[in-house]
């Protein structure tokens, strides 16, 4: 019934999107205008000019003329921005054409900073935009992928349940460790796991300008590659009036966000400073699944005309109370937020719960980012970075044995004893440090964008026993291992586009990667030894678009992308079997059409992996769980994304996702543990694990009275398998969850403005589970399924007020 609710709404708005085409055929104008310099009278090439309240946009040309045909009316504001100039808002009439002289910017834009990683819709790349506002309207503490959660193909989930703390995100399907992050072009991925933990940046979303999700291989960028998708976070830009704000939020789960922003504005017309402090504190949906999370973003800088030097620090420090146990299946119906994380049993007999049982971190990001213009056609982007984490999670462990922490048995009077109860920590210490450079040319019909990177990192684990019932205070902490891996990443990439005419581009995008690992990992023998590895690659793409009628672009690309293992991969194997490196062939099609009242995207894709690293049970020597590489999956798909002004203050955003998600060949291990060996079972054409068929999201706004803004979503999220073998017993159901934003704005004459928010989320109070974990084994002759699920909270409430000063 769902998945006809859902059909039943693209069918809607397909039917709408045809009548307001057809409307918009008649009383037609078209208007015209001439961008020039106003200080030198150079036209202006590559402005973007678009009629507000429309979804209507235009690029100046080499003459520095724009124009827009068939649109209806004859009076019509529009909004010109430039990274070179101030932004300019005129009305234009229909009759004539315009001139406009814009006034060049006093210090270089912010943008220029990423530009080298960012698209636009010159690029036949299928991408998705967040905009500092969008942004704003539901920032109530939850982690930023909760905020991108009505994106195209995107999914999240939340161990805790309530979006706060350990929280996670896939795009098309595809884990974290295959979704690229930069924040200002930086990578943030771990290099070794590649990883984004974003309980590590609670609040960063209060210092966000713009975020980008591009789909698929996407551009070129730095770090681990994007085997899924990329999100490109754009810190906040130079505001240049002083500021401050105020802003606290509260909800359910004991849920609680204060933070206090402030901004200099232009000191001297070419100094600012700007900053933000986070608190955020959370009990969580799941039993015990407390976060305490605090943060802290400072920027200060020189903008001029030709220079531009920043420096940034973001912090984030988190003390997270373990849920990423998941709920066993046959706890789930009679109590969904059981958390057994920490759980042991006392000198009686009865359950108790170590109260320490934590996930403590702390990440610093240090940020240098310097920008030159050395003309109007050449601007250069330099930046080096620091990242340093340290932390650890403790955990209780009930009857352990002491070899596995390389202890002999103690003798005890006349007993020898072989297992303890002892807590331990795990710790991880590392730096990641490096340069990054891109460059950005631009000259009648080319453009050229460039870059690359050397990044090192230092990575240390270790392991130590804090407390037992056995050993003497004076032998803690006990370190039982200790290693150390390190890591250079470089790359450098070149970009170029070329305009064959006024309607078509062509862009080819080039990339060489190498990596060196040194980590400590199984020798032929399988005992630990110093490992090296060294990969190249090289990685290709290109595309055309081309402009028809005005409104619109039809685009096609190729590209060819691979992906180092992690981790895991390396120290649990040897070196002759040693798993591959991933390698996929991405094909990206679609077309994008823009009217006055209405938009329409659509992508189809073609994700061929001729090589994907995947878990099939199978385990190595010395009883480690190893991930194999498929030889033959594929994910194709069609995303479509359309948005409606019904009128001034009625808008509807809506997106659906449509794929198919295969391995063609599949090999599955399971534990005997009668017999100790591993069974084997062949499958063919199954489904890849977490990856639904279909997604799809809307937003419907409505703007009752001025100031008011209320925004009812829905989110639909297909089966997803938890494993590769497509068993309906080892599932996440199919769910459908509403929820509903208010928000509401007042500007006294005391205070710039005071902004109310508060949102109910699913509302219709549905039970669901975004995401889990299976495993199986055979013990007296039958195959024992165990899964575990991640449940998500039910109906629940977060609202604030902010205070701008």
């Amino acid at each position: 019934m769902k998945l006809l609710i859902v059909i039943h709404l693209v069918r809607r708005i397909i039917c709408l999107s045809i009548f307001f085409f057809t409307v918009n055929l008649y009383s037609q104008e078209s208007i015209s205008g001439i961008l020039k310099n106003k200080d030198t009278g150079e036209p202006i090439i590559g402005a973007l000019v678009h009629i507000d309240g429309t979804f209507l946009y235009s690029f100046s040309d080499l003459t520095g003329a724009f124009h827009f045909s068939e649109v209806r009316g004859t009076d019509f504001p529009v909004s010109i921005t430039h990274i070179s100039y101030k932004n300019e808002n005129k009305t234009v009439s229909a009759a004539g054409n315009i001139l406009i002289e814009m006034t060049p910017q006093t210090y270089l834009s912010e943008e220029v900073i990423i530009a080298a990683n960012r698209v636009d819709n010159q690029s036949a790349i299928a991408y998705s935009e967040i905009s500092k506002i969008e942004i704003e309207k539901h920032n109530l503490g939850q982690d930023l992928p909760f905020l991108l959660n009505l994106s195209p193909s995107v999914v999240v989930t939340s161990d805790g349940g309530g979006g706060i703390g350990y929280t996670g995100i896939r795009i098309r399907g595809s884990d974290a460790t295959r979704i690229n992050v930069t924040i200002n072009g930086i990578p943030v991925n771990d290099a070794e796991s590649h990883q984004v933990y974003w309980v590590d940046l609670p609040d960063l979303a209060s210092s966000v300008e713009n975020i980008q999700i591009q789909r698929g291989l996407g551009s070129s960028t730095n770090g681990a590659g994007a085997f899924g998708g990329s999100i490109n976070i754009l810190s906040n830009k130079l505001n240049a009036l002083p500021f401050a704000a105020i802003s606290s939020a509260a909800g359910s789960f004991n849920s609680f966000k204060n933070s206090i922003q402030f901004g200099s504005g232009l000191l001297s017309d070419v100094f600012a400073i700007e900053g933000r402090f986070s608190k955020i504190n959370s009990k969580g949906y799941i039993d015990r699944a407390s976060s305490d999370l605090k943060s802290f973003y400072l920027s200060g800088g020189y903008y001029g005309m030709k220079n531009s030097l920043r420096l940034i620090i973001l912090s984030g420090k988190e003390k997270t109370y373990q849920a990423w146990y998941g709920v066993p299946q046959d706890s789930l119906l009679k109590n969904r937020t059981y958390n057994p994380a920490g759980e042991y049993y006392d000198t009686q007999g009865n359950i108790q719960y170590y109260n320490n049982q934590t996930d403590n971190y702390q990440q610093d990001y240090y940020q240098l980012l310097f920008s030159h213009e050395f003309n109007k056609s050449f601007i250069g982007n330099f930046a080096f970075h620091l990242t340093r984490g340290k932390g650890f999670y403790e955990e209780y462990k009930a009857d352990d044995l002491l070899s596995n922490y390389h202890l002999n048995p103690i003798n005890i009077g006349d007993s020898t004893v072989t297992n303890m109860d002892i807590i331990r920590q795990l710790w991880l210490s590392n730096h990641f440090y490096g340069f990054i450079w891109s460059i950005d040319y631009e000259k009648n019909k080319l453009k050229i964008k460039g870059g690359g990177s050397i990044n090192k990192y230092i990575g240390e684990h270790f392991g130590e026993i804090i407390a037992s019932e056995v050993m003497t205070l004076q032998q803690f902490p006990y370190r039982y291992y200790f290693n150390e891996a390190k890591k250079t990443d470089a790359n450098i990439f070149i970009r170029a586009f070329y305009s064959l005419n006024n309607m078509s581009t062509i862009y080819i995008d080039l990339q060489e990667r190498i990596v060196n690992y040194s980590f400590d990992g199984l020798n032929e023998n399988y005992i630990n030894s110093q490992q090296n590895a060294r990969l190249n690659y090289f990685n290709p793409k290109a595309g055309i678009n081309c402009l028809l009628f005005g409104k619109t672009q039809l685009y096609f690309s190729a590209g060819i992308g691979h992906k180092e293992p992690v981790r895991d991969d390396f120290v649990n194997s040897t070196p002759s079997k040693r798993p591959e490196s991933e390698y996929m062939i991405d094909f990206e099609t679609g077309a994008r059409f823009h009217s006055g009242n209405f938009s329409l995207t659509l992508n189809g894709y073609y994700m061929d992996y001729k090589s994907q690293l995947i878990l099939t049970g199978k385990i190595n020597s010395v009883g480690e769980y190893i991930r194999e590489s498929v030889k033959n999956s594929f994910r194709k798909g069609i995303e479509i994304e359309g948005s409606i002004n019904f009128s001034s203050n009625i808008n509807l955003r809506a997106n659906v996702s449509f794929s198919q998600n295969r391995i063609k060949f599949y090999r599955e291990y399971i534990d005997d543990y009668d017999g100790g060996e591993q069974i084997i079972y062949e499958y063919k054409n199954t489904t890849i694990s977490f990856s639904p068929d279909l997604t799809s999201a809307f937003i419907l706004s409505f703007i009752p009275i001025k100031n008011l803004n209320l925004e009812l979503t829905g989110k639909y999220v297909g089966k997803q398998y938890l494993d590769n073998t497509t068993n309906e017993t080892r599932k996440l159901d199919p769910y459908f969850i509403n929820d509903l934003h208010l928000s509401y704005v007042l500007r006294p004459g005391k205070v710039k403005e005071i902004s109310f928010k508060f949102s109910l989320l699913n509302f219709m109070n549905h039970e669901f589970v975004s995401n889990g974990y299976t495993y199986s084994g055979f013990s007296g002759g039958y195959r024992n399924d165990y899964n575990y699920y991640f449940p998500q909270a039910m109906v629940n409430f977060l609202g604030g007020v902010v205070v701008k000063i």
